[in-house]
Order: C-alpha cells, then sequence, then structure tokens
C-alpha cells in the first residue's frame, strides 16, 4: 500500500463484557477498536482489531452508596457501556459493595486450627450421652423401648448406638433383622418429632456405612433417600427459623428503647442458636453416611437425580466448620464428573466457596482449595475465581505450606487463560513465586512452581516484572547452574517479548551459545536454542557469534536427517532463521551447504508443517540478500518446492510461500513465469482438469462421437493450442458436427 493512497482512516469501537478489579474497588469494561484504513474511492486497505481495556474506578463507593443512582451515572458517562447493562452494572456494583478485603493468612495467625487433612466421626451429644453401659445381651430390652414414648425411645436408641460404635458388635446387630427394622420404622415415623432420636438412629447406620459390605443393608432398609428427604425438610425449617429471627430483629431496630422486645429477641435468638446446633449434628451424621455410600457410582447417581448437589451447595451457607468440612469433601467427591460440575456451576458454587477462603480452619481451607483444583480445570469456573476476587486471596496462601502445592495448581490453571494471566501484574504473586524459585534449595525447582511461572512468563508485562532489578540475572544465573530445562523455559518465553526486556539478553549470548555446544541434556539444549532464535536484535553481531563457537558445523550436524531429535531440529532452524537476517551470515551458511541441508530436510519432514514452515521462512530471510539469492533461484531446487507448497493446507505456509515466490518472481524471468502459469492452474484447477482429462462419460462420447476432443487437450497447455481454433489453412472452419459463433450468425443472416 503506498501511503498516497491512503485517504481516511475509519475508527469502530465494540462493547464487550464488564467485570469486577480482582483487588481494587473498582470495574473493569472490555471493548474492542477496528481501525480500517480506507482508499480515496472508500475501500477498505488495511484494517487491524485490538482488544482493550477500562478501569472506571469506584474509590468511594460504601456501605452508604446509592447503587443504582451510581450505576446510571457510570453506564451514562462511559460510552463503552449500552444502557441495556444498567442491571449488570448494578449487580457487580452491588458485590463490590459487600465484598471484603483478603484477611490475613490462616498460617500467619496465632491459634488457627492444625491442619489433619482427615474427616472426623461426629462427636457425642446430648441425645446419645446415657448414663448406663450398654450390653450386647441385652439388645432386645433396648428393642422394647422403640416401642415406647418418645423420651424413652431416645433413651432405647441411645443404647444401641452405643453397642454400634463398636465395630466388633455389627455382624450381630446386622443378623438381627428385627432391630434394623425396628429402626429404620421409628426413624420414618418420628424422625420430625425428636432431632435426638432422628440423630441417634441415623448414626447407627452411619456405623454400618463405615464398611463396604453392609451398604446393601443400609439399601435394603431405603434409608439413603430417607435422609435426603430429613436434610431437605431440615433446610426448609432453618430458612423458616431465619426469617422469623429477622423479623424481631428488624422489629427491635425499630423500637430499640423496648426492653420487652429486646427481651424477646434474646430468648429467639438463644433458642435459635439451639435448634441450630442440633439440626447440625443431625445434617452432620447423614451427610456422613451418604458420603459412604456413594462410594458405588450407581448410589451416587441415584442421590445425584435426588439433588444433592442442590443440596449441599445451600449447606454451604453454614458456618459450622465440621458441617462445611464434610459438605465441601462431599462436593470435592461429586466433582469429579462433568455433569456434576455442570450442576455445581449452575449453582454458583465458587461464589458460595468465596467466603471459605481464607479462614481459621486449615482442613476447611485445604478441602475447599482442592474442590476449587477439580472446577478449576474448567474455563468458565476459572473465570469465575478471578471474578470474585479470589486470586489475591489465592496467592496470599501460597507462603502456607499446608495449602502451597494445591494453590499453586488452582494459579496455573488461571494462569493458563490470556485474559487472566494480566490479572496477575494486580497482585504480589510474581514477587512471591520469583523468592520461591531462586530460594528453592533442590537443583531442580518444584514442578506445579515452575509451570506457573512458565505461564505467567509469557504476558509482556509479567515478564517485565520479573525481570526487575536483577531479576533476569539471577534466573540466568540458576538456569546455568543447576541445567534446569524447565527454568530455561521460563526465560525462554521472557526472550520472545519485544522491548527492553529482550535487549537485556545479549550480555547472556555468550553462556547461551557455550550451552548449546556443550551441554549433554537434550532438553536444556533446546531452550537455549529457543532463546537465541528469539533475539531478534539489529545491533546483535551473529557473525561474530558463529565464528566464535562454530555455531555453523553445530547446525549442519544437526540439520542431518535422523541426526538429532525433532525438537532440537526445529529450534535449530528457527536459529538460522533468526541469524539469516544479517547478510554475511546468510552468506557462510550457504557457503556451508546450509541451503542445500534444508531443502533435503524439507523433503524429509515434509509431513511436519512447524519444521516446513520454519524452512520456508529461512528462504524468505535468504531471498533477500543478493548473495543467496542467486544461490536459491540458481543453484537449487528451493524455487521448485516453493511452488509445490504454495497451495498448501496450512494457511501460515502458503503465505510465506506467496510472499518468497514474489520477490523470486521479480528477479528471474524464468522462474517468474513458471509461477504465474502455476497459479493460473490453481485458480483454474476444476476447468483445467476438465480439460486435460482424457477420460469422457458416455453422454459426451454421444454429443461429440469418437473424434472429441481427446486428442488435441492432453499433450500441452490449451492456451497454446491454436489449431483447436483454426484450420491448417488459417481461417475460421467447423469441424463436422461443430459450430462457432461466426457461422451460425451468417445463417440467421
Amino acid at each position: 500500500m503506498q501511503a498516497e493512497d491512503a485517504r481516511y482512516l475509519k475508527r469502530k469501537v465494540k462493547g464487550g463484557g464488564i467485570d469486577v478489579h480482582p483487588t481494587e474497588k473498582a470495574l473493569i469494561v472490555h471493548y474492542e477498536v477496528e481501525a480500517t484504513i480506507l482508499g480515496e474511492l472508500g475501500d477498505p486497505m488495511l484494517g487491524e482489531r485490538k482488544e482493550c481495556q477500562k478501569v472506571i474506578k469506584v474509590k468511594h463507593l460504601n456501605q452508604n452508596s446509592n447503587i443504582a443512582l451510581l450505576a446510571r451515572e457510570i453506564v451514562e458517562k462511559c460510552k463503552l457501556i449500552h444502557p441495556s447493562k444498567l442491571p449488570e452494572v448494578e449487580q457487580l456494583l452491588y458485590y463490590l459493595q459487600n465484598r471484603k478485603d483478603a484477611p490475613p493468612s490462616p498460617a500467619d495467625k496465632k491459634g488457627s486450627s492444625t491442619f489433619t487433612g482427615q474427616l472426623k466421626d461426629p462427636p457425642p451429644f446430648d441425645g446419645m450421652e446415657v448414663d448406663e453401659v450398654a450390653n450386647i445381651n441385652d439388645l432386645d430390652d433396648y428393642m422394647e423401648l422403640l416401642y415406647e414414648d418418645v423420651p424413652k425411645k431416645v433413651h432405647g436408641s441411645a443404647l444401641i448406638l452405643q453397642l454400634s460404635r463398636n465395630p466388633d458388635n455389627l455382624e450381630e446387630l446386622v443378623q438381627n433383622e428385627n432391630i434394623l427394622s425396628a429402626l429404620a420404622r421409628v426413624l420414618r415415623e418420628d424422625w420430625k418429632r425428636s432431632t435426638e432420636l432422628a440423630t441417634n438412629i441415623i448414626y447407627v447406620f452411619f456405623c454400618f456405612s463405615s464398611f463396604s459390605q453392609f451398604h446393601p443393608v443400609i439399601s435394603h432398609y431405603k434409608i439413603g433417600a430417607l435422609c435426603m428427604d430429613i436434610i431437605r425438610q431440615e433446610l426448609d425449617k432453618h430458612d423458616l427459623w431465619k426469617s422469623e429471627l429477622e423479623k424481631k430483629k428488624k422489629i427491635l431496630e425499630e423500637k430499640p428503647d423496648s426492653g420487652s422486645t429486646k427481651k424477646d429477641y434474646e430468648k429467639s435468638l438463644k433458642k435459635f442458636e439451639s435448634l441450630v446446633k442440633k439440626q447440625e449434628q443431625l445434617m452432620r451424621v447423614s451427610f456422613y453416611m451418604l458420603l459412604n455410600l456413594a462410594e458405588d457410582y450407581k448410589v451416587e447417581m441415584k442421590m445425584r437425580n435426588k439433588s444433592i448437589i442442590q443440596v449441599l451447595i445451600r449447606t454451604l451457607e453454614r458456618d459450622n466448620f465440621e458441617l462445611l468440612i464434610l459438605v465441601v469433601s462431599f462436593l470435592k467427591k461429586l466433582s469429579i464428573y462433568v455433569e456434576n460440575k455442570n450442576d455445581m456451576a449452575e449453582q454458583d458454587v465458587v461464589e458460595k466457596l468465596a467466603r471459605l477462603i481464607p479462614c481459621d480452619h486449615e482442613d476447611l481451607l485445604n478441602i475447599t482449595l482442592r474442590l476449587l483444583l477439580n472446577l478449576s480445570f474448567d474455563t468458565d469456573m476459572r473465570g469465575k475465581v478471578v471474578k470474585v476476587g479470589l486470586l489475591p486471596k489465592l496467592t496470599a496462601l501460597i507462603n502456607n505450606e499446608n495449602h502451597r502445592v494445591v494453590v499453586l495448581c488452582i494459579l496455573y490453571h488461571i494462569s493458563m487463560d490470556d485474559r487472566c494471566k494480566s490479572m496477575f501484574t494486580y497482585t504480589d504473586c510474581i514477587p512471591v513465586v520469583m523468592k520461591m524459585v531462586l530460594e528453592c534449595p533442590d537443583k531442580q525447582v518444584d514442578l506445579e512452581l515452575v509451570a506457573l511461572c512458565i505461564n505467567l512468563s509469557i504476558n509482556k508485562r509479567n515478564a517485565q516484572l520479573v525481570c526487575e532489578g536483577s531479576g533476569l540475572k539471577l534466573l540466568m544465573k540458576r538456569a546455568f547452574k543447576t541445567k534446569d530445562p524447565l527454568l530455561m523455559k521460563m526465560i525462554r518465553n521472557i526472550s520472545q517479548h519485544d522491548g527492553p526486556t529482550k535487549n537485556m539478553f545479549v550480555e547472556y549470548v555468550a553462556d547461551l551459545a557455550n550451552a548449546i555446544k556443550n551441554c549433554e541434556d537434550d532438553d536444556f539444549v533446546i531452550e537455549c536454542l529457543g532463546i537465541l532464535g528469539n533475539l531478534t536484535i539489529p545491533d546483535l553481531n551473529y557473525e561474530l557469534l558463529l565464528q566464535e563457537y562454530d555455531l555453523v558445523s553445530f547446525i549442519k550436524d544437526k540439520l542431518k536427517p535422523g541426526n538429532a531429535e525433532d525438537d532440537v531440529v526445529l529450534e535449530t532452524v528457527i536459529l538460522v532463521g533468526t541469524v539469516s537476517t544479517d547478510e554475511d551470515c546468510a552468506a557462510m551458511l550457504s557457503k556451508a551447504g546450509v541451503i542445500q541441508q534444508l531443502i533435503d530436510l524439507l523433503n524429509a519432514k515434509q509431513e511436519d508443517d512447524e519444521v516446513v514452515l520454519q524452512i520456508v521462512y529461512v528462504f524468505y530471510q535468504m531471498i533477500f540478500h543478493e548473495a543467496t539469492r542467486e544461490v536459491i533461484i540458481k543453484d537449487t531446487q528451493a524455487s521448485a518446492y516453493l511452488i509445490d507448497l504454495m497451495h498448501d493446507k496450512n494457511a501460515e505456509i502458503r503465505k510465506v510461500c506467496d510472499n518468497t515466490l514474489d520477490i523470486i518472481a521479480e528477479n528471474d524471468e524464468e522462474w517468474g513465469k513458471k509461477i504465474k502459469l502455476e497459479k493460473f492452474r490453481w485458480h483454474n484447477s476444476q476447468w483445467l482438469e476438465m480439460v486435460e482429462s482424457r477420460q469422457m462419460d458416455d453422454s459426451d462420447a454421444l454429443m461429440y462421437g469418437d473424434d472429441g476432443f481427446g486428442p488435441y487437450l492432453h499433450e500441452e497447455d490449451i492456451l497454446d493450442r491454436p489449431d483447436l481454433f483454426y484450420t491448417h489453412a488459417g481461417d475460421l472452419g467447423a469441424r463436422k458436427g461443430q459450430h462457432f459463433p461466426g457461422r451460425v450468425y451468417s445463417v440467421h443472416k
């Protein structure tokens, strides 16, 4: 495109999604800018699209802010937000208003609970503690109590539970069908009359559920389905209690000086807390039994069909640590199946889990993080983790040894998304992981840690943060000392970014070249080659580098088919493409026979698109230099290979081939004609296939007879056959059965 041809610039802005800032009180508006340069006649000549973000800070947002008014003001002032998104803006502002800042890590708090990593059995409670010591020989007497009034039923069930808690008694109990039938009947009929009674009986069946051989007994009496109904109704009761308590609290706020109202509220609150405590004991033992039964996948599917996931997620609103550990453990078990994961997503599980990270209970925190790890395999779930503000909270937990591995895995999953990589710059993640990498006592950096670093370094801003101060220097020093290929891969990602970071690698070129020549670890050599291949720096003296470290012989050795692994070969070709930007280097490689080696390699690796693309790119670079242009065009078959690749399935290969062939056509008239003819053949391939084909179908044979077009069209190009249109005398004529336009015109005339 000529500069004088461009007359107008058309700019189009398209609005996108709206998110909350992970750490600050701000909204992030995503939008796309499309710029098109128009010619004098208004036709588009050049276009480019770019994804952008706008941060709208709402620092003065507090509990007293008018969300509706603020949202309207933001939509009116920001042209990137369509008025139809007003409800979404209000919802995000409401979330920011209620979001709490990440508190200090539990590992740093004194008195935080210790980490065990195990589920605990339900503790003793009021209904199961009796003064009498149960005896297996008195089992019939205890069963008789189940037919009395509720207090005696509670007493009898407590004694049976006492026996059930001893595993040695379970075999004898399971053989007594009468006692099990009585327990199941009482639970089904009287669970609403006494929470203690229901808890005792379910606890008995929980003891059986701890052993897989007793699971059929529990299924026989349909205790699992009954427990789910009980839990569901208990949750409804809790919602009712809570709403009644809220009403009394509202009345108290309206009449704060009323002593009777205050007394009534305090009495109701005390009763509510007592009821919730008993209810949570019942729910805990019920969930624990269901979790044990869910070992069987078929039973788990039945639970899913009865909406176990919705019930579990409703329970996440509770504050009882032991109950929450059980619920989150159950969700973690269910989350390994995609159907269950989808159900959890519909119930906004990530938003419900956000309040548990961090928390004072180490076991609860750990199991919550493990559930989050399972969910983070899903792209949408990862987006929600960032949206609800968990990224800085997770970063704060990296230093906690109990949760470090799980947290690093979650952060690794989040870092896989390009949109999320930039979010890490707003946290302390990069300084923390850099410190861990540099202070790692082992020779190899932990896999989870270095994997996260590799992903983060793909983002340009993250790479700049890594290189701040002596960051790059210390990384290079450790990488060369330990010969850690993954650490060098991280450095390689940093080297791909243009700008100041790339120029910082100049002082390490000698070390990289030395490692390529002398290191025996192929993986480490691949990364070193990759770094050198990324260093497209105009001021770098590639010729001196090739001569001083004899890299030409290294390149020739690695380019021999079968002499090196495919990855080494690929990186070597990329390095050749980089150094070929220098004319002296290109001439040196050409003189050493590298061009012919590349052609041989192209022939051997023609199915490997990446290798083919890089070899074609080397030809593209060398064709710019006069010294190597003549070699490629006249002394090798490179041009013929490029013509063959001009119609490759890979779009990138076709693009580079076209650009290279255009330059060849400009500099060589003979090849220019061949290239032009091949392009013509390609664009008219269907027609030419029809014309050049010797075979004709039956209809053609009947229409044209035995002396059709066959003998005339298969020997050479159709356009070079004037004898098809003229007689031997040079006059326009027609064969038998054929008419030309001129002859037809004269007849009608």
